[in-house]
């Protein structure tokens, strides 16, 4: 009996304190975006490989440093995990040896980072472009996944048939505890973070008990004799590279963009010309717009006579300064044509092309400015141009690699070295802390789809009025309820619509980010003088 709780005793206290130091390091060091990572550092296969990977993509700036730390990565994981499932196994349960458990979960650790490591890359992808489907996308597979190995570091022949449905449940529980507590995490202040961390790691020693016990001790295995393990797993991988093509159709890709802004005429009491800018692989042919006022702007630019030439999708690849400088250019001949002042609307990356063009060029006759699900604090992490060592070099050669088998079957070929993800990439402290922030003499608005809420950590976002609906990335400029507000803002009424749950599902999603690279670590950003979201949780501070 003694026995029994000692072990006990000693699963609970290891389950909780490693989750407590990681904490109170990231609060000691104001690390804001990362707060709600801890709890994972004792979670259940596979959320604590998911843990580690991310760390390790993001914070590794050499293939040394990359090979040593993966290798770290695998030897610690895997003594570790051995180590809770001995002080875990059941006493009614025969306990295979510490040798036994110790290379199982060696192995484990192994298969887990072949099988996470391509939805890790995704992960940071996210944080690279702020693309909420990313994020999503990275998700699915550990819920799939985890009670595959959730029960792999337990028993031998572990990938032969189904989990039980209580490995099922134990590891969808996991994953919500682990969801509510960065939830918790991200509201708390001062070292608060700290105790909420440890309380969540003893809910993790809770969970290692009972997936131990359903591994050890399955009522019913189904399918005994199939290998459903390494099939999920291989489908898993797999998934990661046409995730990439999931998410181009999801968020539009290429096609026919006829919102009512374009579709209709704008009423009288609007006093400005108007320039609407598409986003990442769309496509215009040159219709023009139903009110003359109102023309769409091209990622060519001008042709002689000063009016947009139609574009494909390739065009819209280029990097966000060359296409402010094309934006500019239209700003002066659509001014000069109708002699009113402009007002900008863009979507997306169409959205970032006018940030661009307000901070880095004279703005002239621009007096407003639209922002359709502009990109939420983008930037966050980063990958070094081919041939270049750097923050993160092994996570930009496996996004190439994920990125080139996802365009085999495309028409439009998308890759993470093109002009517009490099110039987020360099320019990553500015759109980080200034995208949503006041612009001088221009009457700025943006229009923010709920689902937005998962693309940034918990803390601020926006120094401009909001208007906040339930849509997905894209989603609202199409809505004629949203057109009206448009009309009413261009008019000169005040807009500012913010919805409760935005802030509540921004730290709902805060545990299942990549942590951010923090400025003063990357010798491309130190020598700005933007502050950091990352560690304070504040936007548009002070040059």
């Amino acid at each position: 009996m003694a026995s029994t709780r000692d072990r006990l005793v000693g699963l609970f206290a290891l389950a909780a304190t490693l989750p407590a130091v990681e904490e109170a390091v990231l609060v000691g060091v104001r690390f804001h975006a990362a707060r709600g990572l801890a709890p994972q550092v004792t979670s259940v296969w596979p959320y604590d490989s998911y843990h580690d990977l991310r760390w390790l993509l993001v914070y590794h700036d050499s293939w040394g440093s990359f090979g040593l730390g993966l290798l770290a990565l695998i030897v610690l994981r895997g003594l570790f995990s051995a180590l809770l499932t001995w002080l875990a196994w059941p006493d009614a349960a025969p306990r295979p040896s510490r040798r036994r458990l110790l290379r199982r979960n060696l192995t484990v650790a192994v298969v887990a980072v072949v099988a996470i490591s391509p939805w890790a890359a995704l992960s940071v992808a996210f944080s690279t472009v702020a693309l909420s489907w990313y994020l999503f996308a990275s998700l699915a597979p550990l819920l799939v996944t985890a009670p595959f190995l959730a029960r792999a570091g337990v028993v031998d022949r572990w990938w032969r048939g189904l989990p039980t449905i209580e490995l099922f449940g134990w590891s969808t529980l996991n994953f919500a505890m682990l969801t509510l507590a960065g939830a918790l995490i991200s509201s708390v202040p001062g070292w608060w973070p700290v105790p909420v961390a440890a309380l969540a790691g003893v809910a993790n020693g809770a969970l290692w008990l009972r997936v131990v016990d359903a591994a050890v001790r399955p009522a019913r295995v189904h399918l005994p004799r199939v290998p459903a393990a390494p099939i999920v797993i291989a489908l898993a991988v797999v998934g990661a590279v046409w995730a990439e093509s999931f998410i181009g159709i999801a968020t539009g890709g290429p096609g026919s963009w006829r919102p009512p802004i374009l579709s209709q005429r704008l009423p009288d009491g609007v006093p400005e010309a108007v320039i609407v800018l598409d986003g990442h692989d769309s496509r215009w042919d040159g219709e023009p717009a139903a009110d003359p006022r109102v023309e769409r702007y091209s990622y060519r630019g001008l042709d002689a006579s000063g009016r947009p030439l139609p574009y494909l999708p390739e065009a819209t690849h280029q990097s966000l300064d060359t296409s402010a400088v094309v934006l500019a250019a239209h700003v002066r001949a659509l001014h000069r044509r109708t002699g009113r002042p402009i007002a900008l609307v863009g979507q997306s990356e169409g959205a970032m092309v006018v940030r661009t063009f307000l901070d880095k060029l004279p703005r002239g006759p621009v007096t407003a400015a639209v922002l359709f699900s502009p990109l939420v604090r983008p930037g966050r992490a980063y990958y070094p141009p081919p041939g270049y060592e750097g923050w993160g070099v092994a996570t930009g050669w496996q996004l190439r690699g994920l990125f080139w088998l996802a365009n085999l079957p495309r028409s439009v070929k998308d890759k993470p070295d093109e002009p517009f993800v490099r110039s987020i990439l360099v320019n990553a402290p500015f759109y980080r802390n200034r995208t949503l922030c006041p612009v001088p003499g221009v009457r700025v608005i943006a229009f923010l789809p709920t689902v937005a809420a998962a693309e940034a950590p918990p803390g601020e976002y926006s120094h401009v009025p909001v208007y906040q609906l339930p849509a997905f990335h894209g989603g609202l400029i199409g809505d004629r309820a949203v057109q009206d507000e448009v009309t009413r803002f261009l008019a000169g009424e005040p807009i500012h619509q913010p919805r409760r749950e935005y802030d509540l599902l921004q730290r709902i999603g805060s545990a299942w980010q990549a942590p951010s690279l923090l400025l003063t670590r990357n010798p491309l950003w130190s020598a700005t003088r933007e502050g950091d979201p990352a560690r304070y949780g504040r936007v548009c501070q002070p040059r």
